[in-house]
């Protein structure tokens, strides 16, 4: 096995930047600036604090193994601010549903109020059911008004299915309406929770088959056309009451195919099953290097490591970004309109990726420093926000991969150390979604 990942000392009494995921050993220190919609016009100010954040994350930013100060960006965070838009959507499930290759105006105005009661839950007194009352009259109403462009919007082969989640989410509404009525404010969060279930189901049978060609390099890798959920579970040891917690995955394929497509692959084969978790600092929780010299998966077929190229679906657009992270375009921009030239992705530096590392328990791939093509095998899930890593303006977005959301008992992650054991990974449905596995290959 690779070296053990050693923490990362600070020897400055300002709070450290944590160091960044890569394989084994090797940790990128280089760093994007995402932000929000696109827009033709160039700001000299944003982009001389594009460059400022990439030279001191190149020159300053930790690795791991070794020593930084967080000192070389605290003037440029705060500007930072400037490219954030709106409020950042955190949760996972909310994530994933406008994460659909969709368009359908009328079951968004239904999803909408509908997570506004989570906001609403927020406020204090009985004030938050008045609030809560609004949200479920404003989903209802939706609904009743937008039935016939949601049916409309369905795919054929899946319009009964979405006719019936339809029947049940206006049953549903009407016991959430009386819930509240009954001032019964325990129930409301699991009845939001059920009938944003079907809001996402009824989005899924929205999608009509795959939407876009994976590119013919990448077509003969295992792909995942379509979402598929896992469990993980892991044996912890440090907590009596959680000894053995599952964990669920949903892995969006539909924004990271190739990527999604490897893990599910892997999965598939048992090669996390009985792995040990290898970094868990507070910041991130990471594993899949294996045991022996190589720091990924050897595929038996060709006795090498099998890596897959760096994958970002950018918000906007029809098909995923391969092999460079969306920073290349930001220092593009800025060199070229430095030297007075013409530059075709004007846009591309305010680019907000479709899977952002906003929620707790984001997972991506992890990779080495200087080949955005090299991930493999490790992965990670992002636990908390930072000064490099807040909602909306992280610079993790575009530079690695998301393919998936913990979405149910993600807190447990903060309780996962170093040494606790994934006693198991399984599939527990999409697996149908995964084309040309190459675990079924004999060797």
């Amino acid at each position: 096995m690779a070296a053990a990942l050693t923490s990362t000392r600070f020897c400055c009494s300002r709070p450290p930047l944590p160091p960044l995921p890569g394989r084994g050993r090797r940790s990128v220190a280089r760093c994007a600036l995402p932000g929000g919609e696109k827009r033709s016009s160039f700001s000299w100010k944003e982009c001389a604090i594009s460059i400022a954040l990439s030279v001191g994350l190149i020159t300053g930013g930790p690795t791991l193994g070794s020593s930084a100060y967080a000192s070389p960006l605290e003037p440029v965070i705060p500007d930072v601010s400037v490219l954030i838009s709106g409020p950042p959507i955190k949760d996972p499930g909310a994530l994933l549903r406008y994460a659909l290759p969709i368009d359908n105006k009328a079951i968004r105005e239904v999803q909408k109020p509908l997570e506004d009661i989570t906001d609403s839950l927020k406020v204090a007194g009985v004030r938050a059911l008045d609030s809560v009352e609004r949200n479920v009259r404003q989903a209802s109403r939706a609904l009743s008004n937008g039935r016939g462009l949601i049916l409309s919007g369905l795919a054929e082969s899946k319009r009964a299915n979405g006719e019936e989640l339809l029947d049940k989410l206006a049953v549903g509404l009407d016991e959430l309406q009386r819930i509240v009525e009954d001032k019964n404010r325990d129930a409301v969060a699991p009845k939001q929770k059920e009938l944003l279930q079907y809001v996402g189901t009824v989005e899924e049978d929205m999608v009509d088959g795959f939407p876009y060609e994976i590119p013919e390099e990448y077509s003969n890798m295992p792909i995942l056309k379509g979402r598929a959920t896992v469990d993980m579970k892991v044996k912890i040891k440090d907590n009596p009451n959680i000894e053995d917690c599952v964990f669920r995955i949903v892995l969006d394929g539909y924004n990271a195919p190739v990527t999604a497509g490897n893990f599910v692959d892997l999965v598939e084969r048992k090669f996390y099953d009985g792995m040990e978790i290898q970094r868990a600092d507070g910041f991130v929780v990471q594993t899949g290097d294996p045991e022996g010299p190589a720091e990924g998966f050897i595929d038996p077929s060709t006795g090498k490591i099998r890596t897959i190229p760096l994958e970002i679906m950018v918000d906007g657009d029809k098909a995923p970004v391969y092999g460079e992270t969306l920073e290349l375009h930001l220092n593009m921009l800025c060199l070229t309109i430095t030297w007075g030239h013409d530059f075709q992705e004007l846009g591309r530096y305010k680019a907000q990726t479709k899977l952002p590392f906003n929620a707790f328990g984001t997972m991506a791939m992890a990779r080495e420093e200087f080949d955005d093509n090299s991930a493999s095998s490790q992965v990670f899930w992002l636990l908390k926000e930072s000064e490099l890593t807040p909602s909306n303006a992280n610079i993790l977005d575009g530079r690695y991969a998301v393919f998936g959301y913990v979405t149910e008992n993600e807190d447990y992650l903060a309780d996962v150390k170093v040494g606790d054991v994934i006693e198991s990974i399984q599939v527990v449905s999409g697996l149908d979604n995964l084309v040309n596995p190459s675990y079924k290959i004999v060797g």
